[in-house]
């Protein structure tokens, strides 16, 4: 959908959403009957991302994937981020102590959880997560803390709950309740909701800039139950503590 007041603007992220879809490259014609594009404006946009390197073209079959140029634009992004070195020792701590992978996140614009820090355990079973990887903000032990906080009513959640795709999906009378404990405890529990097999962990980060940003651990479920998954909460729970205590610090 372009946007009136910026249609080329809109079409040139329209396009990058779209290489960034599909394993491999398309050509011009192809991206512009996707996007429902003129062919030429098509090309007009994709020669102005070409020459800044958020997209190439490659000179054999002649057709675009993204450029490495998005790489660098993440890379200075991040580099600007206080949230992501505060936590990774945090997260390296829990990850090793746990065998799991332990993530950092933060909300973005359009009710996405965003990965922007990962430490994982050497272990034989885990989660492969990316830094940039993104998931539904209402979704996972994450999606519970987000939602104990929000002044959404009871029918807003449930729109909300409905457009969540969960590999063994609670009802939404039990993620109510659990979004209820999560409200009390300040830590959201997934045993096996979002992917089966696994459970997931996270604690809310207060941040004085009033951004949501969490920490989420995910272990294998058969290695963190009873007294073992009490003391990953608890333990999920003072470091989010502590990195919160710490970005109040950066005021």
């Amino acid at each position: 959908m372009t946007n009136n007041l910026a249609p080329a603007v809109s079409r040139a992220i329209n396009i990058l959403k779209l290489l960034a879809s599909i394993p491999d490259s398309m050509g011009v014609n192809a991206i512009a009957r996707q996007l429902n594009m003129a062919p030429s404006s098509c090309l007009s946009i994709l020669r102005a991302l070409t020459n800044e390197g958020l997209v190439q073209l490659s000179p054999i079959n002649k057709q675009y994937s993204l450029g490495l140029g998005l790489l660098t634009l993440a890379h200075d992004m991040l580099g600007r981020n206080q949230f992501a070195p505060l936590v990774e020792p945090e997260l390296k701590s829990i990850a090793a102590q746990y065998g799991a992978t332990a993530t950092a996140v933060e909300l973005d614009s359009r009710e996405r959880m965003v990965v922007v820090a990962v430490a994982q355990a050497p272990t034989f079973l885990q989660i492969q997560v990316g830094v940039g990887s993104r998931f539904p903000a209402y979704i996972s032990a994450t999606g519970r803390c987000i939602a104990a906080q929000s002044d959404l009513s009871i029918a807003q959640l449930k729109q909300r709950f409905n457009s969540l795709k969960w590999q063994s999906p609670p009802t939404f009378e039990q993620w109510l309740k659990e979004v209820a404990l999560a409200k009390t405890k300040a830590i959201g529990v997934d045993v096996g909701n979002y992917i089966r097999g696994f459970t997931i962990v996270a604690s809310l980060v207060n941040s004085p800039d009033g951004k949501h940003r969490a920490i989420s651990i995910v272990s294998v479920s058969e290695q963190v139950q009873g007294k073992k998954l009490l003391s990953l909460q608890k333990d999920t729970k003072h470091a989010a503590d502590l990195i919160s205590s710490k970005m109040r610090g950066l005021r």
